[in-house]
């Protein structure tokens, strides 16, 4: 069994190594080098507690309200293109509390064994940065706090184990915060990994197994006969194989149309910025800021924002600046650096209703999709990549990638995530 991987972040480089591991030959093809963009410049939070999707209550009034701000934490550049029109009309009919509890259930299912599967990448001497110091979400608005307690359930239900922290608590927990911080959510299980890191950790152990990797090239062709793919081209090279699995993040709505079967995937932009370490105890949410800080050995990242607009890594220094000042509301001590750093910006993949699409690629019976992930591309990544080898090699549907089938985007689909047993 030969399998092309069309995409080499996170994602496509998690599924190459599932398939690889069990025998399978893999030819990994990348638009440009392995594991750069979101891949690179997120948060690399391990954080099935923190898996809820975009869209949600509130989610269509607060983006009418920050659309008015340059740097507010969600950002819309408006567009009368019809494909762009339909994805935000479809993102906020799903701006509601029943999807959205649906799909975060998916997405703890699918990230189940998460930990555990982190932990065989580090035995089978993938090398990068892990810390295992869970991480705290951190409130200065009691509505906002209060909207986290009373959707608990799920993630206790799901073994998150969450510990709500009241004023003191909070400060007991994370010593740093400010008076301001009025309570907290704290995850005991969730972990944070250098993101950068871990990709190239991946790619080595590729080599290392004979994964061939063929960078800097992007599909210009996709040759079909009936419902089967035969081929993929780049540059004028021309990749056969048994199996195809698309991958590519925020460039798979565009490609998924030249194999037929086109996606709702558009890009929103993220961005991060690293500092010096500031001696914290864990990754903090600073949940109203919409920024997420994660401590590594050697220095602080500070990642954030939600930008609709064009398929581009282009830098918004207003937004940036606003990350830089988040922090200073929630930590004492907190004092930009006096050079500012060289941002990082990230198209993160995202679909209407916030969820991955995961399988079958349409109609196509050896052509399979993996992106969408989101914000949530380290969490599921090794999830995904465990259900989709079952279907890939077996022809094993596991009941965990119900909810992300690209079947629930045709005319007429039920476009619900229904929890499954």
């Amino acid at each position: 069994m030969h399998t092309v991987v069309i995409g080499g972040g996170v994602i496509g480089l998690t599924q190459a190594y599932h398939l690889a591991r069990e025998g399978a030959e893999v030819t990994v093809v990348d638009a440009r080098g392995t594991g750069l963009g979101a891949s690179k410049v997120n948060a690399g939070w391990i954080c099935p507690a923190e898996s809820a999707p975009v869209p949600g209550p509130g989610v269509v009034l607060k983006s009418m309200k920050w659309m008015l701000r340059p740097d507010s934490p969600l950002y819309i550049r408006p567009s009368l293109d019809p494909s762009f029109v339909r994805f935000m009309l479809g993102m906020w009919r799903k701006s509601n509390a029943r999807d959205q509890r649906a799909g975060f259930e998916g997405h703890l299912r699918l990230a189940a064994d998460t930990l555990q599967i982190f932990d065989e990448y580090r035995a089978d001497g993938m090398d990068f940065e892990m810390h295992t110091d869970g991480l705290l979400m951190a409130f200065m608005e009691q509505d906002n706090f209060d909207h986290h307690i009373d959707n608990l359930d799920l993630a206790s239900q799901y073994g998150r184990q969450p510990r709500v922290l009241n004023r003191d608590a909070v400060h007991e927990q994370e010593p740093l915060l400010t008076d301001g911080v009025l309570g907290g959510i704290y995850f005991p299980q969730e972990r944070h990994v250098d993101p950068g890191a871990m990709t190239a950790a991946l790619h080595r152990r590729l080599v290392a197994m004979g994964v061939r990797i063929v960078e800097n090239s992007p599909i210009d062709a996709v040759e079909r006969n009936g419902d089967r793919v035969t081929s993929v081209h780049s540059d004028g090279n021309r990749y056969t194989a048994d199996s195809f699995i698309l991958a590519a993040g925020a460039w798979s709505g565009n490609l998924s149309k030249q194999f037929g079967v086109p996606l709702p995937v558009r890009p929103g932009k993220g961005y991060s910025v690293e500092v010096p370490a500031l001696g914290l105890r864990s990754a903090v949410n600073l949940w109203d800021a919409k920024v997420a800080v994660t401590p590594f050995n050697d220095r602080l990242r500070l990642a954030g924002t939600m930008e609709f607009g064009g398929l581009d890594e282009k830098v918004n220094q207003v937004r940036v600046d606003a990350i830089m000042r988040a922090p200073g509301k929630y930590f004492r001590g907190w004092e930009p650096p006096a050079t500012k750093p060289t941002p990082m910006a990230g198209m993160r993949p995202m679909t209407p209703d916030g969820l991955p699409v995961i399988g079958h690629l349409g109609h196509l019976q050896n052509t399979y999709v993996s992106t969408g992930h989101g914000m949530m591309g380290i969490t599921l990544a090794p999830g995904t990549a465990a259900a989709l080898t079952d279907l890939v090699l077996r022809g094993k549907q596991a009941p965990a990638l119900a909810p992300f089938t690209s079947a629930r985007f045709r005319s007429g689909a039920r476009s619900t995530p229904q929890p499954v047993a």
